[in-house]
């Protein structure tokens, strides 16, 4: 037998399978979606109309815990939901009780962990990762070999840029005192990010901001300033031109 599809799994009109893919119990897969080969989907995971997912891929994997985590599983997360029109590469590995919009791209490799929300349009890009409990907003383009952490939120039209790493932990990993302030980064609307930039926990770009390449940032960014450097400090105002105001997307 070549493929494992679960008596309990739906599977709408017009969808393929291809050989070696597993779906299991209380899977619902619309219409006209495409499934590669050696594909992994997991109990209770819900995926809406003209999906593709390639090869090797799994979707609604359950964490793992170290011993030594400092993640907790309290409760048994509900499957993963995938809404219309999304695409997913191959060996990419999308983690049970996330959300995913509409029209979302996730390139080959990438990795989403448990309880995120991604946004309609947004783009994950290739080997990039996004960490547990963090949103992202719609319309984003995170790029190749970026590191998102976990508890952070990133608002609508946010790019960052290849090899980004973001942190949530002052302590690197010391004392009980880092409990107290484990905090993810928050990049608000539009904030741009240039490539290998690092942001240190707890810190805000704001809206329409620019984090320069190499930057950084172990401080707030105000609003619509670019900052540059190590530390990352005030270079000058956004353009005018580049706010997103001035950009006439919906």
């Amino acid at each position: 037998m070549q493929n494992h599809i679960a008596t309990s799994a739906k599977i709408g009109d017009g969808t393929t399978i291809g050989v070696y893919t597993v779906i299991e119990e209380n899977v619902t897969i619309g219409q006209n979606c495409k499934i590669g080969h050696n594909v992994v989907i997991l109990t209770g995971t819900q995926i809406g109309d003209n999906v593709r997912i390639d090869d090797c891929t799994v979707i609604g994997k359950q964490p793992m815990r170290a011993k030594r985590s400092i993640f907790k599983d309290e409760k048994k997360l509900p499957g993963t939901k995938i809404a219309d029109n999304c695409m997913f590469g191959a060996q990419v590995v999308i983690y049970t009780g996330c959300e995913i919009g509409k029209n979302v791209l996730v390139a080959d490799g990438a990795a989403v962990r448990e309880n995120v929300k991604i946004g309609e349009y947004t783009i994950i890009g290739r080997n990039a990762t996004v960490e547990n409990f963090t949103t992202i907003g719609k319309k984003c383009k995170l790029e190749t070999n970026c590191y998102i952490t976990a508890y952070s939120d990133v608002g609508d039209y946010c790019f960052i840029a290849p090899g980004v790493t973001t942190t949530n932990d002052n302590y690197l990993g010391r004392t009980e005192e880092r409990f107290k302030h484990f905090k993810g980064v928050t990049l608000k609307t539009g904030a741009r990010i240039g490539g290998a930039a690092v942001i240190l926990p707890g810190k805000t770009v704001g809206e329409d901001a620019v984090v320069g390449a190499g930057a950084v940032v172990t401080r707030d960014v105000p609003p619509g300033t670019v900052v540059i450097g190590s530390p990352a400090n005030y270079f000058r105002d956004v353009p005018p031109e580049q706010l997103l105001k001035n950009q006439g997307w919906d």
